[in-house]
C-alpha cells in the first residue's frame, strides 16, 4: 500500500455505534476480495444502512415499510436512478452535506446528489484503494495530464469533473490541459488544443495520463489522422482511464476493442495501460476494467440483473437493468439503485484475469430518455468539430 496518499487515510461513519458494519466493510483494503465472511459482512452492513435511512427518511421509510419485494437482496427497496433526478431526500440535515454533485450539463434534466462527509470521502478512499492495486498511485513519479472533461469554472458543480480533477492527486502533475475550455459562456471542446498537447507531451520524458470522456479521446484520434500527423509514441508508463460513454453519439460510436487499437496505433499506449470504467453520482462505488477489460464489482458493492419487464433477478448471462447495491452512502437513501442501462453479469472465472468477483457489460441504455448525462451535454458540443 502507498501510506503517503492521504486519500488511502483512515476515515469515520457518522455514528459508529449505529454502522459499525459499515465501518468494517469499507476499511477492507484488498478492493477484491470474497468469500463467506465478506459475504457476512456486506449482509450486516446493509442491514444497518438500512435501519440508518430508515430512522432518518420519511421517503424510505415508507418503502421499507411497504415491504420489499421477496426477491429483493438484503431487504432493501429498489429505487431507479431516475428518482434522484426529480427528487431532493436527504438522510443528513441539511448543514451535514458536505458536497452537491451534479451529472447533467447546461440544460435538460439534472440528476444530483448530496454527501457527507463520510459518503464522499469513503467513495474516494475505495477509487484510491483500486488505483493502489493496479500501481497507478505514484508519488514520485510526476505525470502530465490531458482531461477530457470540463474546464473547473465558477458554480461548476459537475460529477465528472469533480472525479477526473480528483483523479489527478494519485501522480503529481508536471501540466494539466483540458478538453472542454471554460468560454466564460459555458464549455467548447477543443480538438486542436488536444492535439497540440498530444504531440507536446510525447516529447516531453514523463508519462502522460488521459482521463474522461471516450468520445472525445476518438475524436482527437480522428482529428490527427485528418490533419495528416504521424503516430505519436507517449512516454512508458502512460496511462488512460476513460468514462462517460459515447451517450448523444452512439450512431458514431465505435467498439471498444477498434478504439483501444486506434489508441495504441497513435498514441503508442499499450492495451493493459487503456481502462474503461463505470459510475455515477447515484452511485459512487468505483468499477474499472481490470487487465482484460472487464468491470469486476469490489469488495464494497454487489451487482444484479433485473428483467426490463418485470424486475426479477436474471441469471448470468442475460441482459437487463443494472441493479447496484451497497452500504456504504449514509446521506441519501441509495443503497440499492436500479440504473438506466441494460448490462449483462458473469462470474468471476470467465475473465480470465487474477480476480474472481463477478464483472459486467454494459450494453447501452434502455429506451429514451429526456434526461441528459453529462457525457450528452459533452457530445453536443462535438457537434460540428469533427
Amino acid at each position: 500500500m502507498t501510506p503517503s496518499n492521504p486519500h488511502l487515510a483512515p476515515v469515520d461513519v457518522p455514528d459508529a455505534a449505529a454502522l459499525g458494519r459499515v465501518q468494517q466493510l469499507c476499511d477492507l483494503a484488498d478492493p477484491y476480495t470474497c468469500g463467506p465472511a465478506e459475504e457476512e459482512l456486506f449482509a450486516a452492513a446493509m442491514a444497518q444502512t438500512n435501519a440508518w435511512h430508515r430512522e432518518r427518511s420519511p421517503f424510505f421509510r415508507s418503502l421499507y415499510d411497504d415491504g420489499a419485494r421477496p426477491d429483493t437482496p438484503y431487504r432493501a427497496p429498489l429505487v431507479h436512478a431516475n428518482f434522484f433526478k426529480r427528487h431532493e431526500v436527504l438522510s443528513i440535515p441539511e448543514d451535514e452535506v458536505h458536497l452537491h454533485l451534479t451529472s447533467s450539463g447546461t440544460t435538460g434534466q439534472k440528476s444530483q446528489m448530496f454527501f457527507d462527509e463520510w459518503t464522499i470521502r469513503s467513495a474516494q478512499r475505495m477509487v484510491a484503494r483500486i488505483f493502489d492495486h493496479n500501481g497507478w498511485i505514484t508519488p514520485d513519479q510526476p505525470v502530465n495530464y490531458l482531461l477530457y472533461s470540463y474546464e473547473p469554472a465558477r458554480d461548476l458543480n459537475l460529477g465528472t469533473s469533480f472525479t477526473d480533477n480528483y483523479l489527478c492527486d494519485f501522480a503529481p502533475a508536471r501540466q494539466v490541459e483540458y478538453a472542454l475550455r471554460d468560454t466564460g459562456n459555458g464549455h467548447e471542446f477543443d480538438p486542436f488544443g488536444c492535439v497540440a498537447a498530444l504531440r507536446r507531451f510525447a516529447e516531453d520524458d514523463v508519462p502522460v495520463r488521459i482521463l474522461g470522456f471516450p468520445a472525445f479521446l476518438w475524436f482527437t484520434l480522428e482529428r490527427m489522422r485528418a490533419m495528416g500527423l504521424a503516430p505519436l509514441e507517449l512516454p512508458e508508463g502512460s496511462l488512460i482511464i476513460l468514462g462517460g460513454g459515447w451517450k448523444g453519439h452512439t450512431d458514431r460510436q465505435i467498439g471498444k476493442d477498434e478504439l483501444y487499437a486506434r489508441v495504441t496505433e497513435q498514441l503508442g499506449v499499450p492495451s493493459e495501460r487503456i481502462r474503461d470504467t463505470f459510475g455515477s453520482v447515484e452511485h459512487c462505488i468505483p468499477y474499472i476494467e481490470c487487465s482484460h477489460h472487464n468491470l469486476h464489482a469490489p469488495v464494497w458493492s454487489r451487482v444484479f440483473i433485473r428483467s426490463t419487464r418485470t424486475l426479477e433477478p436474471l441469471p448470468y448471462g442475460e441482459r437487463g437493468y443494472l441493479h447496484l447495491v451497497s452500504p456504504y452512502i449514509t446521506s441519501v437513501p441509495a443503497q440499492s439503485v436500479v440504473m438506466g442501462d441494460l448490462a449483462s453479469l458473469h462470474p468471476g472465472e470467465e475473465c480470465g484475469c487474477e480476480l474472481t468477483t463477478p464483472w459486467f457489460t454494459i450494453h447501452g441504455r434502455a429506451g429514451v430518455s429526456r434526461n441528459r448525462s453529462c457525457a450528452v451535454a459533452a457530445a453536443e458540443l462535438m457537434k460540428g468539430m469533427s
